[in-house]
């Protein structure tokens, strides 16, 4: 019984992919809130 794996790559990648967009967002708001405080 294999059916995860079928399934697994099409939730892993956009996963990662969502996980990523969120950490460049904080990443660069949190750069630019810095920016300000300056």
């Amino acid at each position: 019984m294999n059916d995860w794996v079928d399934w697994f790559p099409l939730v892993f990648f956009p996963l990662k992919a969502i996980v990523l967009g969120v950490g460049m967002f904080f990443a660069i708001k949190w750069h630019r809130d810095q920016e300000k405080k300056k």
